[in-house]
């Protein structure tokens, strides 16, 4: 595994700035494309979806890991 790499992400209007590790931004923006979405828009579907006391970043690890157990 690599180290986390900050990327900005617009969610709507709002700027935010997440770290995954470079394995993660890989299959996010597989899964992405696969949906025929950016990541921005699949991040923000993610972000509506997220508890509050979840952070975007975990938010999305378990996304991208419930997609490929589904596979």
């Amino acid at each position: 595994m690599s180290r986390p790499e900050k990327h900005s992400l617009t969610l709507g209007r709002h700027r935010t700035s997440v770290s995954l590790e470079a394995e993660f931004w890989v299959a996010f923006r597989e899964i992405a494309a696969q949906s025929d979405k950016g990541i921005n828009e699949l991040a923000a579907e993610i972000d509506a979806a997220r508890g509050t006391d979840t952070g975007l970043a975990t938010a999305i690890r378990l996304f991208v890991l419930r997609h490929y157990r589904t596979r």
